[in-house]
């Protein structure tokens, strides 16, 4: 599998992973181990999920949870007016909060495809208006955070 898919079914285990420990309130330990143990590579309930890149998965699961109060600060001054993150879909949350991680610290991958890898997993769970929302939010902090790049293209 190539490095590319396992970096998108990684992208797409952290935010299953963000969303389920919002909701059952498990800590990064537990998570961690139950995402690597039971749904990484593995069929559930017949669904196959992907191979991914396990330290991928771990730098941005830990990432965010590291960085998440200035994370969520960004994401907020971003989201529209009367929009605080604290009001969007738990999983729309968990897709700005790794995709900001993502942008912030892994300057490794380029701003295009951190953008266009979570609109892709927004698309798995939302209609086009939602995953458009994602795309807006996470061009405007790139632009905050790669400007150089953006720069570099003109």
């Amino acid at each position: 599998m190539a490095i590319a898919s396992q970096r998108s079914a990684a992208r797409l285990a952290v935010v299953q992973a963000l969303y389920q420990m919002e909701v059952s309130g498990k800590g990064l330990a537990e998570t961690q181990t139950e995402f690597e143990a039971f749904w990484i590579g593995n069929e559930i309930e017949g669904a196959q999920y992907e191979e991914a890149e396990i330290a991928f998965f771990r730098d941005i699961l830990t990432g965010v949870l590291a960085e998440q109060g200035p994370i969520d600060r960004a994401v907020d001054k971003t989201l529209s007016d009367g929009w605080p993150l604290a009001r969007v879909d738990a999983v729309m949350r968990a897709i700005l909060r790794a995709g900001s991680y993502e942008l912030l610290r892994r300057k490794d991958v380029p701003v295009r495809v951190v953008i266009k890898e979570y609109v892709d997993v927004a698309g798995a769970f939302f209609d086009r208006d939602e995953a458009g929302m994602i795309n807006a939010v996470l061009d405007a902090l790139a632009r905050q955070y790669r400007a150089e790049e953006f720069q570099a293209r003109a």
